[in-house]
């Protein structure tokens, strides 16, 4: 009972903050740009399923995924499933170490690692260059208003 009412509240907090950051504007101007969230989204869901196929060509090749530290006789579909969980395990996280991979999986779940930790940083300088350039663009407006 505690437990569902904990989890309950978490969520309602979780929910109001997520809808205050996006609908709420408590400065000048909102920063939140739809746009830029909906690429962000579709961008992390291409490269999640795009290292997903690599892992999962690769287990059929050899070079396979240990679940637990053995190596586990699964199903296509199975391994499809394994692939797909590690590589959004992977990008979005350190890693749970419940799967690791062994061969050229290895170096290939750090450069996805690498992407994993790049993309949010590119998107957050992505919105700041588009103010800063509005900003500027205001500003020089402005200043040729003003010399007329």
């Amino acid at each position: 009972m505690l437990a569902s009412v904990s989890i309950t509240i978490i969520l309602l907090l979780m929910g109001a903050s997520i809808y205050s950051f996006i609908f709420e504007k408590t400065y000048k101007r909102s920063y939140f740009s739809y746009e830029l969230f909906y690429a962000l989204i579709f961008v992390y869901l291409i490269v999640l399923v795009s290292f997903g196929m690599i892992y999962f060509l690769l287990s059929f090749q050899g070079q396979l995924l240990l679940e637990f530290g053995e190596v586990r006789d699964v199903s296509t579909l199975e391994s499809l499933a394994h692939s797909f969980y590690f590589s959004g395990v992977t990008l979005m996280t350190v890693g749970y170490g419940d799967i690791t991979p062994i061969g050229w999986a290895r170096l290939i779940a750090l450069v996805e690692a690498l992407i994993g930790y790049i993309l949010p940083a590119t998107f957050f300088l992505k919105v700041w260059q588009h103010t800063h350039l509005e900003q500027a663009n205001k500003k020089r407006a402005k200043q040729k208003v003003n010399d007329l």
